[in-house]
């Protein structure tokens, strides 16, 4: 399953426009639950409050949480002829699509053996943030990845998770391989197990080599390092060709100019830096001000003196706090 962009567009109060590089659709809604029309059919998705997890069925409005029950609902036929552990996975979705999450992980870590179920526990250890735990789950899902998803499709319940990958880049994942390591990723960030969270994302890359969150994940990281000549070639090569389509692009090329950067090539970085910046629609504007401070620094070091004070100026202008643009231009 691959992994699902959105730019959100605010529209009006509950309204919702999702602009994604496939497709558009609209949704409306309170927050934490959603209504969407779009190309592939009308859906409702709810979502559990402090849980991350959000359940899409494709049922009309004020049915789509019934729905949900109704389905996780054995009779007494299906609990005779269903595994204690299947059981004990039901559950928890059941307990899940009532909002009572720690019953729901109490029943999800007693199937714990199940990929699906590991996987599940995982994801809500992992909103607590509960790290050892998290990981020791996603792991033991990882080891069950081909039958990831399995028990997910048997009671027709879309599972998806939101991760942050940056301050304002969202993943939304389901019970997959790459998905799973994602989480894996954010885990070891936060722990500071950087060689851990490469270990990962290598993984990824084999799989995804061109999934842009991976990328964009890898890049971060490894410009954590800049003095590893050889971990920013990686990082140049995996971003070659990438083009400045959507806000994950401009990301990515900011992280691709940072690494010629450190390689020592400010001509080659200055031009990553300026198409970087050619589009500004619906780019973070603080990304949008890092790479024109990139761009100024390097030209400095070329000599281009003119354009980088230009550069700081107009920085200043819209962020005078940015950096030391204020001592560069000496008004500190």
């Amino acid at each position: 399953m691959s992994f699902r962009f959105w730019r959100r567009l605010r529209l009006a109060p509950g309204i919702t426009l999702n602009l994604s590089k496939s497709s558009a659709s609209l949704s409306f809604g309170p927050r934490g639950a959603k209504y969407t029309v779009g190309p592939r059919g009308n859906r409702f998705t709810l979502g559990l409050p402090g849980s991350g997890l959000f359940y899409t069925v494709h049922k009309p409005w004020g049915r789509a949480k019934k729905a949900t029950a109704d389905r996780l609902k054995l009779g007494f036929l299906a609990r005779l002829t269903t595994p204690a552990n299947e059981r004990s996975f039901v559950e928890g979705l059941r307990e899940l699509n009532e909002t009572r999450q720690e019953a729901a992980l109490a029943a999800l870590e007693r199937a714990g053996e199940l990929p699906d179920a590991a996987w599940l526990a995982g994801m809500l250890r992992l909103r607590q943030e509960e790290y050892a735990a998290a990981r020791r789950h996603l792991i033991r899902a990882l080891a069950g990845r081909s039958d990831l998803g399995s028990l997910f499709a048997k009671y027709e319940v879309e599972a998806e998770i939101t991760l942050p990958i940056t301050d304002t880049i969202l993943a939304h994942v389901g019970p997959r391989e790459r998905g799973t390591r994602l989480a894996l990723v954010e885990i070891a960030q936060e722990t500071g197990e950087a060689e851990e969270a490469l270990e990962q994302l290598e993984q990824l890359l084999q799989i995804a080599p061109q999934d842009p969150v991976v990328l964009l994940s890898f890049a971060e990281l490894a410009l954590d390092s800049p003095e590893d000549r050889e971990l920013m070639e990686q990082v140049i090569s995996m971003t070659s060709g990438v083009p400045n389509e959507i806000p994950i692009d401009t990301a990515i090329l900011y992280y691709r100019g940072r690494a010629l950067t450190a390689l020592g090539l400010p001509e080659a970085a200055i031009e990553v830096f300026t198409l970087a910046n050619r589009r500004r629609k619906d780019r973070p504007p603080a990304l949008l001000h890092q790479i024109r401070y990139e761009r100024a620094l390097l030209y400095e070091q070329v000599g281009r003196r003119a354009q980088a004070r230009k550069e700081l100026e107009k920085l200043y202008a819209l962020n005078p706090d940015l950096e030391d643009v204020r001592q560069r231009l000496g008004l500190a």
